[in-house]
């Protein structure tokens, strides 16, 4: 089961298109990778799935509900962390979040369990009867993060949900994610850091007004760039150019100082005879590793010269504040 699905939706502010008939679907349990520049349109996809504006046109459906009907019923199934949360600064972290979970309608006994039960997974219990106002900003997006979960949503949103948090907070609040996701709950999360993506997501979308492509991130790799072996090797490695053409398999070759990028189908089955024909022809073979594209490289591809779905270049769309 799907536990958000979108046909057509489009949402204009004017002239202007913010998002231009996007539609997929995101199956339950899944952690979603909504990438795209600033000004994209990721925001204001947000701000409609969660019911806090109204698409243009198009639909939405969210835990099986629809957008634009139930869209009481939708605000409170939903967890969101925007990206500039707001907190009381005069109140406690506690207090906070005892408040929140009260607009939650949550009773105040649960309320103080729930804020209790994430302080503590976000490592901040210690921290509970301190003023917001004295937090870092990394310590504010933590308390924000447990204020999107108190009432449990099946379905949450994340937007930047590690931005400024030092690298052990942030592992934190990966892990943290992780364990959403094995609880079953649906993350759909939007971020500029793109290693943080390639480790959490299971699917990834890149978005520029319009969707430009959605995959897994590796099937995204193999299908902009291949696959192939990198042969490091004694020496300089143009020498063995022409020996590794004239394998039936080898798609392409290029060489660099003492590396050669062979592209090929299935470098797990044609490595041996490819690695037998460079020692047959006297090359010395230091290391052989997988061609490895990072997921900057497919963002980057995607962004500057990706089509979406068929149509216009990516780069030759609107772009319009998020």
């Amino acid at each position: 089961m799907n536990a958000i699905e979108t046909h057509h939706l489009t949402r204009t502010f004017g002239e202007r298109v913010a998002v231009d008939s996007l539609t997929l679907a995101i199956p339950e349990g899944t952690i979603f990778g909504f990438l795209g520049p600033n000004g994209a349109g990721k925001t204001t996809t947000v701000r409609m799935l969660a019911s806090l504006i109204a698409p243009t046109s198009g639909s939405a459906t969210v835990n099986g509900h629809e957008v634009g009907t139930d869209d009481e019923v939708i605000r409170q199934s939903v967890g969101i962390l925007t990206e500039t949360p707001g907190l009381y600064e005069r109140l406690t972290a506690l207090q906070n979040l005892v408040f929140f979970g009260q607009l939650y309608n949550l009773p105040a006994q649960r309320a103080a369990e729930q804020a209790e039960r994430y302080l503590r997974l976000l490592d901040l219990w210690d921290r509970r009867a301190d003023k917001v106002g004295s937090f870092s900003k990394g310590m504010r997006q933590k308390v924000a993060i447990a204020r999107a979960l108190l009432h449990e949503p099946k379905i949450v949103f994340l937007d930047e949900p590690t931005a400024g948090l030092d690298p052990e907070a942030s592992r934190v609040v990966r892990d943290f994610i992780k364990s959403l996701k094995s609880e079953g709950r649906t993350i759909f999360l939007t971020t500029h850091n793109l290693p943080e993506a390639d480790e959490l997501c299971d699917l990834i979308a890149v978005f520029r007004t319009k969707l430009v492509r959605l995959d897994t991130p590796e099937k995204l790799r193999v299908g902009l760039f291949g696959r192939g072996a990198e042969v490091r090797v004694v020496g300089d490695a143009a020498r063995w150019i022409e020996t590794v053409k004239a394998l039936p398999f080898v798609h392409n070759v290029t060489a660099r100082e003492s590396t050669l990028s062979i592209g090929l189908d299935d470098p797990d089955e044609q490595n041996p005879a490819l690695i037998q024909a460079l020692v047959y022809a006297g090359a010395q073979i230091r290391t052989v590793a997988p061609i490895a594209h990072s997921l900057e490289d497919v963002y980057l591809e995607l962004v500057e010269n990706g089509k979406s779905e068929g149509e216009q270049p990516a780069a030759t769309q609107r772009s319009t504040p998020t």
